[in-house]
C-alpha cells in the first residue's frame, strides 16, 4: 500500500506508448464522465507539466461539467496513450478500527510513533537506519524485532491484525469506547520491501487459492490471534509508526499532498509515472471471488506507494470504512493504462 506524503524529486521519462483513439478505450462511452472531470479540476493543480497546468487552467476556469459535456472536454484537450505492457490493478482504503487507551487480551497490539532513534521516514526506497548510542548508523530492523522490542509510549492499543492492515494501508480511523475519534497518520517505516502475505499463506494451504481477499486474511489472522497469526504477519517485514491527528472528517491525504478523491485516485510507480498524470484504467479478469468484473475509468495518480512498483500498475482508492475495504480487498485485476496526453504541448 502506498506510503504518504513523498512527491517524485524530479518528473520520470514516461513508459513507452502507443498513440490512440478515445474511441478504442474500452468503456469510454459508459463511464461517469463528470466524476472524472470533477476528480481532475479540484486535484491538477499538483501537476509539474506545464500542459496538463494549461489544461487544468481551463478546466477550473470552466467550473463543473455534466456528463456529456466533461466527455467533450476530455476529448478536445487530450490525447489517449495506451501504455505498452499488461500490469495489475489493486485497491486501497481508509480504515476504522476500534482501539483502546490502554491493552487488554484482545487489543494487545501497540500504535507505535516514530522511535527517537529512527533516522529518516524510510520513503521512496530508501532504507531507515537507526542511530546506536556510539553514534554509528545501521538498517533498521524488521517487523518482528520491532514487535518484540520494548513498547515505549504508545499511541493507542488495537487488535493486532487491525494494526496489520492498518500498516498496509498508511491512514486511517481509530474509535475509542468514550466516543473519540482520532486520524492515524503516516510518520515513517522502517524502510524494508513491503511482502503481501496472501501468495504464502495460498501456498501453505491456509486459504484457498480464490479467496484470498482482504477480508480472508483479516479473519484467518483474527480466528488464529497469538503466535501463529504472528508468525504470518512476520512475514512482511515492513512496519509503520504513526502520528494522531483529530479526525475531521475528510478524505486521507496521498503523496501529492491533497485528500484523495474515491474512486477516483490511484497510486503508481513515481519513478515512471508522475503524480497529477491524468489515465483511464482497464482492469479486467479479477482473480479474486466476488469482485467486480471491471474497473474502467478516468483517475488521477495522486498517491505512491511502497508495493507499486512498474509503468502498468496502480492502487486505486475505494473510500473511508467496511463498505471500501470490502471491495478493495477483492481487487486484483489485470490491467492496461491509458494515459490522457493534454493536446496543447509535448509530454513532458
Amino acid at each position: 500500500r502506498p506510503s504518504p506524503p513523498a512527491p517524485a524529486p524530479s518528473r520520470p521519462t514516461p513508459p513507452p506508448a502507443r498513440p490512440e483513439s478515445f474511441a478504442e478505450l474500452p468503456g469510454w462511452a459508459q463511464d461517469d464522465h463528470a466524476a472524472g472531470y470533477e476528480a481532475f479540476r479540484t486535484t491538477c493543480g499538483v501537476t509539474r507539466d506545464p500542459a496538463l497546468g494549461e489544461v487544468c487552467r481551463r478546466a477550473r476556469a470552466i467550473g463543473p461539467l455534466d456528463g456529456p459535456r466533461a466527455r467533450a472536454f476530455f476529448e478536445e484537450n487530450f490525447r489517449p496513450e495506451l501504455i505498452l505492457g499488461e500490469g495489475v490493478l489493486t485497491a486501497y482504503f481508509s480504515p476504522q478500527y476500534e482501539a483502546r487507551e490502554r491493552p487488554d487480551a484482545e487489543f494487545s497490539a501497540p500504535v507505535r510513533p516514530k522511535p527517537v532513534d529512527l533516522v529518516g521516514n524510510g520513503v521512496a526506497g530508501k532504507e531507515a537506519l537507526r542511530k546506536g548510542s556510539n553514534g554509528q548508523l545501521a538498517p533498521y530492523p524488521d517487523r518482528a524485532v520491532i514487535e518484540t522490542s520494548p513498547i515505549g509510549q504508545p499511541l493507542a492499543w488495537m487488535r493486532p491484525e487491525d494494526l496489520f492492515f492498518l500498516q498496509i494501508q498508511g491512514s486511517g480511523v481509530l474509535t475509542f469506547p468514550n466516543g473519540r475519534r482520532a486520524k492515524a497518520v503516516f510518520a515513517a517505516t522502517n524502510g524494508k520491501t513491503f511482502v503481501g502475505i496472501a501468495n504464502p499463506m495460498r501456498d501453505r494451504g491456509l486459504l484457498p487459492a480464490n479467496n484470498t481477499s482482504g477480508e480472508a486474511i483479516r479473519a484467518w489472522l483474527a480466528d488464529n490471534r497469538g503466535p501463529r497469526a504472528d508468525a504470518i504477519m512476520r512475514l512482511n517485514p515492513r512496519y509503520v509508526f504513526f502520528t494522531l491527528a483529530p479526525d475531521d472528517g475528510r478524505q486521507p491525504v496521498g503523496s501529492a499532498g491533497i485528500p484523495l478523491p474515491p474512486g477516483r485516485s490511484i497510486a503508481v510507480d513515481t519513478t515512471r509515472n508522475g503524480l497529477g498524470d491524468l489515465f483511464y484504467i482497464d482492469g479486467v479478469a479479477p482473480t479474486l471471488s466476488g469482485a467486480f468484473p471491471t474497473y474502467r475509468r478516468t483517475v488521477v495518480a495522486l498517491d505512491a506507494g511502497g508495493a507499486i512498483k512498474g509503468p502498468v500498475r496502480a492502487d486505486l482508492y475505494l473510500g473511508i470504512g467496511e463498505a471500501a475495504g470490502a471491495e478493495a480487498g477483492r481487487v486484483r485485476h489485470t490491467l492496461r493504462m491509458h494515459r490522457l496526453v493534454p493536446k496543447v504541448g509535448p509530454y513532458r
